[in-house]
């Protein structure tokens, strides 16, 4: 019963989405969340405009793969609250449309790495860069 009970609770823990303590703007170049479970992150604003959960014009579809390339300057311009569960971006060109909720901000800085190794093999998969393109 007892273990049964810790379980449950193991698994009620996990399901809860993580409490934001502090999100510090640190613009043009990053965002910095810290979670009352402890973990912290700093977020490059290149990061954070490649996993933006807004669907963009800016996407390249390519072979049915959503690609975003060239953000390697990207900045961010300004954060706006929404409600308590998350925070609006307004990058440097112009993206604004996508909600970060602290779950997936979490999510982000948890699996940083991965997704960032993910993102360079993506790109380099079709040929692209993370560095704008020349302008005629």
């Amino acid at each position: 019963m007892a273990a049964a009970a810790a379980a449950r609770r193991l698994c009620s823990a996990a399901a809860q989405p993580p409490r934001l303590k502090k999100l510090a703007l640190h613009a043009p170049k990053s965002v910095e969340v810290e979670f009352a479970d402890g973990s912290s992150f700093h977020l490059s604003a290149e990061f954070l405009r490649v996993y933006s959960p807004a669907a963009d014009s800016k996407i390249r579809s390519i072979a049915g793969e959503k690609v975003i390339f060239g953000r390697r300057h990207v900045g961010i311009m300004s954060a706006e609250s929404i409600g308590n569960y998350g925070v609006r971006i307004l990058f440097d060109d112009l993206h604004k449309t996508g909600i970060f909720t602290w779950d997936y901000l979490h999510h982000l800085g948890s699996n940083k790495f991965s997704l960032s190794r993910t993102y360079i093999k993506t790109l380099r998969k079709h040929g692209l860069s993370r560095d704008p393109g020349k302008r005629k």
